[in-house]
């Protein structure tokens, strides 16, 4: 007859992992990331002041302005959107650092401005400022 512990000795020992607490755990995951991924997009509501600062620039803006119906002015000159480009890319090398302030008129396209956002990002210059009237 054989003992306990002999008796032990010969049953193989249990090789195989319990999966049930990791899935459980990713599922749990995987559901607050599906419940929280939405309210990330939408969940900052701001109510901004309509008082203006006052701002203080060592060194020269360059301005860019869009009118109403649509038209491209960079420091009071008129020019057209590749025009306009070609200027951007011209400062970029410059000064890589200008600060740019662009003026857009309540009424103006929105198309008109991200025109001008993307030719901005396009060449790197990224000191932006939006200038708005004070109340």
């Amino acid at each position: 007859m054989q003992s306990n512990f002999e008796r032990e000795e010969l049953q193989a020992p249990l090789s195989e992992i319990n999966m049930t607490p990791l899935v459980d755990v990713m599922l749990v995951l995987l559901v607050i990331f599906l419940v929280t991924a939405p309210m990330l997009n939408s969940a900052i509501k701001l109510d901004l002041p309509a008082e203006s600062a006052a701002q203080v620039s060592e060194e020269k803006a360059v301005t860019i302005s869009v009118s109403a119906d649509g038209k491209y002015f960079l420091n009071d000159d008129e020019v057209s959107a590749s025009a306009l480009q070609a200027q951007l890319k011209i400062l970029a090398k410059e000064n890589p650092k200008q600060q740019i302030h662009l003026r857009a008129d309540v009424n103006v396209n929105y198309g008109k401005v991200s025109h001008v956002l993307a030719d901005l990002q396009r060449v790197g210059l990224s000191n932006i400022g939006f200038i708005t009237e004070p109340k």
